[in-house]
């Protein structure tokens, strides 16, 4: 399968699904899935690095399937595990009437194997997109655990031997470079950083996904939300969040984003009251 034809197509295809690429963004979009590696895609949180696989999935009309990452992730949460309560009602079943070796080749088969996010794309046999989400939360076992997907499409079950993809699937992680990965990792993928997008860009989107927004509002609003990011605070806003606001001014049919309309919807944005108390200062919201 083709993904993408050309970096320009990558461009246009992901524009009709909302999602506003740059030409860097584009091109490697493109190489991941003509040179079928991962793409590790880095930088803050709230930058659009998830929703450019769901986008890559809408705009190649493929499943998105998603390994979430968090501490204590294991394999049996992230590859594969057996159905041991099936597995023992079989063995109760049997009444000891059949040998152990008997008995072990039965239960060790498909019929009792539960996949779990990477077999599952592994053996998907239609287009899928495998996001594997904050890959950095991960402990660096998970990560050897990867090596085998990322470098070959395939996984191996001791029982039920090596398996391998019928059809690579078109493979993003994801990192918000809370600790570094491995070199080995990072070998297999090609690489993006993608950081907060400018003030155009930012107004685009914005204005792409809320398009009843008037215009000047918009502006005031990506202004602003610069402005806020530029602050030291806990959570800066993500462009998600950006466009959150957009909806909450909408949904209260603002007519002018003046500083009290701002303060009064701050909470779209910020999530932490030490951050909304120094925005209202900083910004001289409350004089």
């Amino acid at each position: 399968m083709t993904w993408f034809e050309t970096p320009d197509d990558a461009a246009s295809r992901l524009e009709r699904t909302g999602y506003l690429a740059d030409p860097g963004l584009a091109t490697t979009a493109f190489l991941a899935g003509r040179l079928e590696k991962p793409l590790l895609v880095e930088g803050p949180a709230g930058v659009g690095k998830t929703e450019l696989a769901k986008a890559v999935a809408c705009a190649a009309d493929a499943e998105l399937v998603r390994l979430q990452c968090y501490e204590g992730l294991d394999e049996a949460r992230a590859l594969y595990e057996w159905n041991y309560k099936k597995q023992l009602l079989r063995i109760q079943a049997s009444g000891g009437e059949e040998s152990w070796g008997e008995t072990h080749d039965d239960i060790f088969t498909e019929e009792f194997l539960l996949t779990r996010p990477l077999l599952t794309a592994i053996r998907r046999d239609q287009p899928t997109v495998l996001l594997v989400d904050e890959v950095d939360k991960t402990d660096v076992e998970v990560e050897g655990l990867l090596l085998e997907v990322l470098s070959d499409s395939q996984v191996t079950i001791p029982e039920l031997g090596t398996v391998a993809a019928v059809r690579r699937p078109y493979v993003v992680l994801t990192s918000n470079a809370s600790r570094e990965l491995s070199e080995a990792l990072k070998r297999r993928c090609l690489y993006l950083h993608l950081d907060y997008p400018d003030a155009d860009r930012e107004r685009a989107i914005v204005a792409g996904q809320v398009p009843d927004l008037d215009r000047r509002i918009v502006e005031r609003l990506v202004d602003t939300v610069g402005r806020l990011r530029d602050l030291d605070l806990k959570k800066a806003p993500s462009i998600a969040e950006s466009v959150d606001w957009a909806r909450t001014l909408v949904a209260l049919q603002v007519r002018t984003l003046d500083d009290d309309a701002i303060t009064r919807t701050l909470g779209a944005v910020l999530k932490h009251a030490s951050d909304t108390e120094r925005a209202v200062k900083e910004l001289g919201l409350g004089s």
